[in-house]
């Protein structure tokens, strides 16, 4: 990662309409990724564009690199830019990781190429490409992990300020703690709070008092059941589970971020044992208590990659779907554990 370019400042950039040749995107924090990829795509060919036209989308299990080259130096039709998403790069096999750093010595000026996983091993001629491009100017390498300090406080002013609220410094400060770093809970607790605060149009303060009162933890033990049980593909308990959070009142945007969060943990746990370390160790690193490093090993030996890939692309979909459908919030929490427990 370059020193002047951070992933805040990158969504900035984004968000004004400004994008590079080729952008790398790797690392745990899969929200601000994806909204990146969003922004990126709303800076190139717009929202109203015809889907498929001047855009193209391709997953790292069994892609072929000549593909995506091939759809990177495609012109654009009827437009001035092409935008190419490549997701799971990790997935991507070594021959064809070779493949896309060779367009990277030439990428087309008239293509946004967008590359985004988990990881990207540093040794590989992608990484090195990619560095290169960044150095100079003409891309972006960027490893997106869990934000914490300044750049976590940066984030919660900026949910705030979007939703045209102000939060003071105590109420700031109560919320980091409540929440954690964990962004998919903490923009679903600002959207809870900015509602709370607001009166009609016209936005508010987000005070301790405020956050005493909004920010309620979702019951951890349920969540868990619920995860289990996703882990096993058990249909019946998974569906239970959900049905307990909603009867106690709990909303279904929080109980996905909740899920997301402890499915973030396991794959932080798994990549953790996978190089090796003790189930001590390991908890640490994934950022859980150490009395979990048990339960966790065995979550962890429950889900494949694939799983964990296919289950964060189901809620990053539900997550879109329940901010911006018109469909009962309910129902699309259920038909996504439905989803994730075929």
């Amino acid at each position: 990662m370059t020193e002047e370019l951070d992933i805040q400042t990158f969504l900035a950039e984004a968000r004004q309409g400004r994008w590079r040749p080729v952008n790398v995107l790797v690392g745990a924090e899969t929200l601000l990724i994806e909204r990146a990829a969003r922004y990126l795509k709303k800076a190139c060919v717009g929202d109203d564009g015809v889907r498929g036209f001047n855009d193209d989308l391709f997953h790292g299990q069994g892609l072929v690199g000549a593909k995506v080259v091939a759809a990177a130096r495609t012109l654009p039709m009827m437009a001035k830019t092409r935008y190419v998403l490549v997701r799971d790069l990790e997935a991507v096999a070594a021959s064809e990781l070779d493949v896309l750093a060779e367009y990277l010595a030439k990428p087309s000026p008239s293509t946004c190429l967008v590359l985004t996983g988990d990881k990207l091993l540093g040794t590989t001629k992608l990484a090195k490409a990619a560095k290169s491009l960044a150095n100079k100017g003409d891309g972006a390498f960027l490893a997106v992990e869990p934000l914490k300090g300044a750049l976590l406080e940066r984030f919660v002013l900026g949910e705030v300020k979007r939703r045209r609220c102000t939060i003071d410094a105590d109420a700031q400060a109560l919320l980091v703690d409540a929440v954690g770093n964990d962004l998919a809970a903490m923009e679903d607790a600002i959207e809870r709070l900015s509602l709370f605060v607001s009166q009609g149009d016209k936005p508010g303060q987000i005070t301790r008092h405020a956050v005493e009162e909004v920010v309620q933890r979702v019951r951890v033990d349920t969540i868990w059941k619920l995860v289990d049980a996703i882990a096993l593909k058990r249909q019946k308990l998974a569906m239970e589970a959900v049905g307990s959070l909603l009867a106690d009142r709990e909303q279904p945007l929080g109980i996905l971020g909740q899920i997301a969060r402890q499915l973030r943990i396991v794959s932080r746990m798994k990549d953790a044992l996978d190089e090796g370390l003790r189930p001590d160790d390991a908890v640490k690193r994934a950022g859980a208590p150490p009395f979990k490093a048990r339960d966790l090993s065995e979550s962890a030996r429950k889900f494949s990659r694939p799983d964990l890939r296919r289950a964060f692309r189901v809620l990053a979909e539900t997550d879109q779907a329940l901010k911006g459908s018109k469909r009962d919030p309910e129902t699309l929490l259920e038909e996504s554990v439905l989803a994730l427990t075929r």
